[in-house]
């Protein structure tokens, strides 16, 4: 006779409220959940499908009270055609040597982590992070995750994107960059790069984590095509009619 161990099991937590920090006036409540253990890679494949991201050992999905905004977001990379302004920037781009490395946090990225927090989120949480919070940050990961580092051909580091691998796809945790260096528009060519790196996988998505119409910080995110939201318990071409929004916990139970 065999034995089977009873299954663990698993425990949703939600925070407290916290201001919101996309929309002003709005109040912030997320569910969240241990990625740990055999379980965490399987665990998260799932989570994430379902519209939850990764920070540390933990997934989070937003469980606003009577607010919707927050809308899962992920690029079909197989089918992505990018417009002639993203092509210009991967042009523009084409010089940079990339490499994609273990989650390991340096002094150089660090540096370049600080100057890019004050001068896009110099109000933000993330801005008075020490070196130990950035280690925890890349370093502090159950699952399969990399750097992507864009330097110049000199060897300057100006860009970086902490990505974990999924079953479906790759998905952008964080990325940050050199914003002296306009002209090149590395936050979308970090994308572009995550959407390439995903067609050589044989990866059918890139998620980027929640669109907010509200909020232009994350205007961007609805610029690459095609892409697809998750609204309704299911995943929908960009600017299909949202219908009913369950709640996102529902959708992976």
């Amino acid at each position: 006779m065999s034995f089977k161990p009873a299954r663990r099991p698993h425990f949703f937590y939600t925070t407290s409220p916290l201001p919101c920090p996309y929309v002003p006036g709005r109040t912030e409540r997320k569910v969240v959940t241990e990625l740990a253990g055999v379980s965490a890679e399987t665990l998260h494949d799932r989570l994430s499908r379902g519209g939850f991201r990764r920070s540390h050992n933990i997934a989070y999905a937003p469980v606003c009270p009577n607010c919707n905004a927050c809308v899962p977001i992920r690029i079909r990379a197989q089918e992505f055609g990018p417009d002639r302004t993203q092509r210009r920037i991967e042009r523009r781009n084409a010089d940079l040597l990339v490499q994609e490395m273990p989650p390991r946090a340096t002094a150089e990225q660090y540096g370049l982590f600080q100057v890019y927090q004050l001068a896009r989120h110099g109000d933000g949480d993330m801005s008075s992070m020490s070196f130990y919070d950035y280690r925890a940050m890349v370093e502090d990961t159950p699952i399969e995750t990399s750097m992507v580092e864009f330097r110049l051909p000199g060897g300057r580091l100006v860009g970086a994107c902490l990505a974990d691998r999924l079953e479906d796809g790759v998905s952008a945790v964080y990325s940050f960059f050199d914003t002296d260096l306009p002209q090149r528009s590395l936050g979308t060519y970090a994308i572009i790069w995550l959407v390439r790196r995903a067609v050589e996988l044989r990866l059918e998505n890139v998620y980027l984590g929640y669109w907010v119409e509200e909020s232009r910080k994350m205007s961007y995110k609805a610029k690459f095509s095609p892409s697809e939201v998750l609204r309704g318990g299911q995943w929908r071409a960009f600017g299909e009619p949202a219908g009913h929004l369950p709640g996102l916990v529902s959708q992976i139970a």
